[in-house]
């Protein structure tokens, strides 16, 4: 433990201004916090201060120690949380924002499930298909789809892959047939995602695993997903939906699977929230519940055991 010596003195120092002020905060006396630093620099041998009469500065080495310190230290304190955070409750609210249909179906009774196992736990819930500001809008956490590059410097977990498979009643398949490949889509109606004068084409694998825009016609175009997959049960053509929202439909027979799974696009799913310097008790919980929950809902193996919505 020796190397850990004078690291509190250091940092306590450099965030004070002065050695003056960091022995006033650590009850010592300025000689104590002087002779601290001293001989933290003959360890190190590099000079951590530049010292004057009237004031004091980092240098270049001194500043990098100090980032690394303080890394260091929240390392540390977050072990020491976690320790304390494993023998008692959580507490607290924690305000979360979600897609509204995969919120409502796939999250919200994960939610009332865990505010059932944890009383003191105050869970606020919002459902939004827009792209939610966390710290404008006071949200906790955010669940988002895809990839996480225009994040904003967001910290996130990734909490599996949302699969989206392609599917039709079986009474469509019968009148139409069954298509083997991408180009058979061409002959074929689809039933398209669309919002605006924007409609959200199909990206599908070819046998190479390389993704191809499919070639679908579409005369029906729904911004709903519950209406696409009510339109597809009708007989009204090929859906491309998440596997959480179809499985019910698929198991009960009214929707069939179409084409093979390694067609098919997965879209990851993270859960995202401000980066903080020790995350609470409250919000771990939530993560970690989310995390180990979820992830069955997403992929075609929510199929086996579907019960209503997911």
């Amino acid at each position: 433990m020796d190397s850990f010596n004078g690291i509190s003195v250091f940092v306590q120092a450099v965030e004070a201004g002065s050695f003056a002020r960091a022995a006033e905060r650590m009850h010592l006396s300025r000689s104590a916090v002087g002779k601290g630093i001293a001989r933290l620099e003959e360890r190190l041998g590099v000079r951590l201060f530049h010292r004057t009469t009237r004031s004091q500065s980092l240098t270049d080495e001194g500043q990098a120690y100090y980032e690394r310190c303080l890394r260091a230290l929240a390392e540390l304190e977050s072990g020491e949380a976690l320790l304390g955070d494993g023998k008692r409750e959580p507490s607290g609210r924690v305000k979360l924002s979600m897609p509204v249909l995969f919120g409502r179906i796939c999250v919200a009774p994960l939610l009332v499930e865990l505010a059932r196992r944890h009383p003191q736990l105050e869970i606020a819930a919002s459902f939004s298909d827009r792209r939610v500001d966390l710290v404008d809008e006071g949200v906790d956490l955010v669940l988002r789809s895809g990839d996480m590059h225009d994040s904003g410097g967001l910290a996130a977990r990734k909490l599996g892959v949302q699969t989206l498979m392609l599917c039709a009643s079986p009474a469509y398949l019968a009148q139409h047939g069954q298509p083997q490949r991408l180009d058979d889509l061409a002959r074929h109606h689809a039933i398209l995602y669309g919002r605006g004068a924007r409609d959200d084409g199909w990206q599908l694998r070819d046998p190479q695993g390389r993704l191809r825009e499919a070639p679908v016609l579409s005369r029906l175009r729904f911004d709903d997903l519950e209406a696409i997959a009510a339109a597809a049960v009708a007989g009204a053509g090929l859906a491309r939906l998440p596997c959480w929202l179809i499985a019910a439909h698929v198991k009960s027979g009214r929707l069939v699977k179409v084409m093979e799974e390694e067609s098919y696009v997965a879209i990851d799913m993270h859960l995202a929230w401000t980066p903080m310097r020790h995350m609470p008790h409250r919000l771990r919980t939530v993560i970690d519940e989310l995390a180990k929950e979820l992830p069955p809902l997403l992929g075609v193996g929510v199929m086996e055991n579907a019960g209503p919505g997911c």
